[in-house]
């Protein structure tokens, strides 16, 4: 097949490169439509109870409360008549919105709970009408329109889970944008340095657009079938740019060394297919296959990170495989046009000495360097034994967002927050005697501050007040459970599964939903179906590597090394955002890991380490093919490929370290540990640590059962053809292993 590729791009190689061209303006036009298409959200199983709890009330009650108008009056008490009236003109006007329900005022109401204990505060209580994405447009008009400093002569600011999704949606594109504006300038005199010259280091833009584009279009289509999240757009423009580096720069790479050697531009374009082109297949496979774990989370924020991962993938493997070549048919010598005056020397060789020296001293003593690499590594996961799971609330904002000061205001000076209770509703047609009796039980749990009901107010186990008849129908119940607990806290997560564990009703199933039940859904959902991601990840990884190198030892070692470096990735996050080290440096609020884009990094930290992972033993086992020992295959194949590895970790590392820039902390969180992640693989592990296992495992690493090697025989993949003759007068370069001192 690869010997097909390369012929094609030797023969046909404009027509290629005219319908590459064609496919990209028509993937352009159909991609412009993806943010049309895509939603906000996706962050809970629609399968669980808190999301069928949502569902019955929006059906049956017009929906929870998702929006808190907090009003102040200045200079005055929320009780004085000019406020009264400013304050019933207010709700007059919220209650005509089109985009709001159940909107629920002190003024209306005259319950004390919906005022501040000092009397200078009320709260005004509605819903937001709409899915994630209507819901998102909504609040904002809402908020735009109804608050400020003076409305009427109040005061007032919005919170809420509305207002701080809508917060979130005016940071993010910001935080974005400062990322871009900082990675892309870098990226690019980074090319420069890199690849030595303007031409080639403008290649890899290239195979980038085309993935870009690619994904953006796929995105389209699929957001037209089922349901795709909006952030997925943001991992298509960072992985699209980083893989094409990575891809550009090996394909470069071993088109510039075979064009070293002497040979003819259509046998280096030949070798660099049957050789770089293959480890592109197989890099590119096993980051797809680390991606594609992300589908079986029921969450469709998970899930679109999976379609535009494995989407973004595919598409710039297959511009590399087929355009690459094809400009380097067309290109020649060309390709080393532009070249900057203090990089003629930097790139006239292959190898890089630094790497083949490391791996040659690694290689003589294997445990002397990588146990303190493994210490190191090790202790930087220690604190992956306590780490805790939540999803994201107001504290992912900054210090000075609204929705924020609002939340930590309704916490301090009201009692209970109505907009964080747990929400209970029954579907179907209930007594008042049980609905009493299961009302009381609830009200007498730990940290509840009341019950409200259909059939009245409780507290401590018996009935306080007269009930709410909105919360009552004749097919169905709602009840909403007020406590004084810090939403989403260890104590809020408890007096859920509390909840739940109280008889309801005979023959009634009561859904308990609200922020903290989406917590506890959220965790146990991704929980669940870890396992099974993680055992699709390695079940899939092995098969493939094993095909690749024909050895069973090969994809353990690699997962093993994987692990240790994600793991130290994931443990140095822990202790920055929720232990709390490093808080006042990055402006972060010290919290429970967010639940999801920990998954989201686990995955593509892992499959771009596996990207790597194959860069290296590719080269390796071609040289091990060719007759090499082990040891100098192993100083050989990283004296090739290291600078090519760490080149393009650096380069990657970069676009995601710029996320450290962002407001929000997941964001940040998201992009310091996947740039980590790279760092600690390139550098850590595939310097030293790769090294050290293949001189400790000697002659092993490549072992297979019989009857596997007959299996890869018929089945494996492997190198193409034997490396071509030096050029005439050229002297072969002697293994680092003699050069090192």
């Amino acid at each position: 097949m690869f010997a097909r590729i390369a012929e094609l791009a030797i023969r046909r190689s404009r027509l290629v490169l005219v319908l590459a061209f064609v496919a990209v303006v028509v993937m352009g036009v159909v991609g412009a439509g993806a943010f049309g298409k895509l939603k906000e959200g996706g962050y809970d199983d629609p399968a669980s109870h808190s999301s069928r709890a949502q569902k019955a009330i929006e059906e049956k009650f017009g929906g929870e409360t998702n929006l808190v108008l907090l009003v102040r009056a200045p200079g005055g008490r929320i009780d004085a008549p000019a406020v009264r009236r400013s304050g019933q003109a207010l709700v007059a006007g919220l209650k005509s919105d089109q985009n709001l329900e159940n909107v629920v005022s002190y003024w209306d109401a005259g319950s004390p709970i919906l005022r501040s204990k000092d009397g200078h505060e009320a709260m005004v209580l509605a819903h937001v009408k709409g899915d994630d994405t209507h819901r998102a447009k909504n609040a904002k008009s809402v908020i735009d329109e109804y608050t400020g400093a003076d409305k009427g002569g109040l005061g007032v600011r919005a919170g809420g889970g509305a207002a701080i999704g809508n917060d979130m949606s005016a940071q993010v594109p910001k935080d974005l944008l400062l990322a871009e504006a900082i990675a892309v300038p870098l990226t690019l005199v980074l090319l420069l340095l890199v690849f030595g010259s303007v031409v080639a280091a403008l290649l890899p833009l290239v195979i980038g657009t085309i993935a870009i584009t690619g994904t953006f279009a796929e995105l389209t289509v699929l957001g037209g079938a089922t349901d795709v999240a909006v952030t997925a757009t943001n991992l298509t423009t960072a992985l699209g740019l980083g893989l094409g580096i990575d891809y550009a720069l090996l394909m470069i790479s071993r088109f510039r060394e075979q064009l070293a050697t002497g040979a003819s531009v259509e046998d280096a374009v030949r070798r660099t297919v049957l050789t770089a082109g293959r480890t592109v297949a197989f890099s590119a496979a096993t980051v797809a296959v680390a991606l594609s774990a992300l589908l079986v989370f029921p969450q469709y924020f998970l899930r679109s990170f999976g379609y535009a991962g494995v989407g973004v993938v595919a598409i710039a493997a297959l511009g590399t495989l087929f355009v690459m070549p094809a400009l380097f048919a067309v290109l020649g010598h060309r390709v080393n046009s532009g070249r900057l005056p203090w990089a003629k020397r930097a790139h006239a060789e292959a190898r890089a000495p630094l790497w083949g020296r490391l791996a040659h001293t690694v290689m003589r003593r294997p445990a002397l360097t990588a146990l303190p690499v493994l210490a190191v590594l090790l202790l930087a996961a220690s604190p992956l034994l306590g780490i805790t799971l939540g999803t994201p609330d107001e504290r992912v904002l900054p210090d000075g967002a609204e929705s924020r000061q609002v939340t930590s205001v309704l916490r301090e000076k009201f009692s209970g927050n109505d907009d964080a209770a747990i929400r209970v509703v029954i579907d179907k047609p209930v007594s008042r005697a049980p609905l009493d009796s299961y009302a009381a039980r609830l009200s007498g749990l730990k940290g509840v501050v009341r019950v409200e009901a259909g059939t009245g107010t409780y507290a401590g186990g018996r009935s306080t007040a007269a009930g709410d008849p909105a919360l009552s129908r004749a097919d169905a119940q709602r009840i909403n459970v007020v406590s004084a607990l810090a939403p989403r806290s260890e104590d809020a997560q408890s007096l859920v599964k509390e909840v739940r564990a109280v008889a309801p009703p005979a023959g009634s199933r009561p859904l308990v939903g609200g922020t903290g039940a989406e917590l506890v859904d959220s965790k146990d959902s991704i929980s669940g179906r870890l396992p099974i991601a993680l055992g699709l990840v390695a079940l899939t990884t092995f098969l493939l590597l094993f095909l690749f190198t024909g050895s069973v030892v090969q994809p353990l070692r690699a997962l093993v090394l994987n692990m240790l470096s994600l793991g130290a990735t994931l443990g140095v996050m822990t202790w920055i955002f929720q232990d709390g080290h490093l808080s006042p440096l990055l402006g972060v609020t010290a919290q429970p890991m967010e639940a999801s884009m920990t998954v989201l990094m686990f995955c593509i930290a892992f499959g771009l380490s596996m990207d790597y992972e194959v860069f290296v033993t590719s080269r390796i086992k071609e040289l091990h093919d060719q007759g090499e020992d082990n040891e100098s295959a192993v100083v050989d194949g990283l004296g090739h490929t290291g600078r090519i590895v760490s080149a393009a970790a650096c380069l990657l590392a970069v676009s995601f370290f710029a996320f450290g820039t962002a407001k929000i902390s997941f964001m940040q969180m998201f992009g310091l540990g996947t740039g980590l992640a790279i760092l600690i693989d390139a550098i850590a592990v595939r310097g030293v640590l790769v090294p050290a296992a293949m001189r400790l495992l000697g002659r092993s690493a490549w072992y297979a059962p019989r009857v596997l090697r007959e299996l890869h025989g018929r089945y494996g993949l492997t190198e193409g053809g034997p490396a071509p003759a030096a050029a005439p007068g050229s002297a072969p370069q002697p293994p680092y292993a003699k050069n090192a001192p």
